[in-house]
């Protein structure tokens, strides 16, 4: 089993930063897979970073320049989050595949806020 854990949610007003970690812990060497999701209130979740095999990151375009995802070793990630929007308001989640195409493991989330 794979468990991922969030932290650094918060409020912020517009126009400042945040930064969140995940760690994953679990019987396993390394994810392959590791992203960022987020969900609004009334909005179906959306991926917002993911690093995939490859090493390659894509961004979603909303956050593109503004948000920057890193790998810090194997099981760890970070999100760092600039320039915030009142837009960028939600629930962030962790996600990760041990390998491209099995199964997704999910965090329980971290609320970001931010205010205009």
């Amino acid at each position: 089993q794979v468990q991922l854990v969030e932290s650094g949610g918060g409020l912020v007003q517009a126009g400042g930063s945040l930064r969140l970690t995940c760690a994953a812990s679990g019987s396993i060497f390394r994810l392959d897979v590791m992203g960022w999701y987020r969900q609004a209130p009334g909005k179906q979740r959306e991926r917002v970073a993911l690093s995939g095999s490859a090493g390659g990151i894509n961004y979603a375009d909303s956050v593109k320049g503004r948000f920057t995802l890193s790998r810090d070793n194997a099981k760890t990630m970070s999100l760092q989050m600039n320039s915030l929007k009142p837009e960028d308001t939600a629930v962030y989640y962790c996600a990760g595949q041990v390998y491209s195409g099995g199964s997704m493991y999910w965090g329980q989330g971290t609320q970001v806020t931010v205010s205009s």
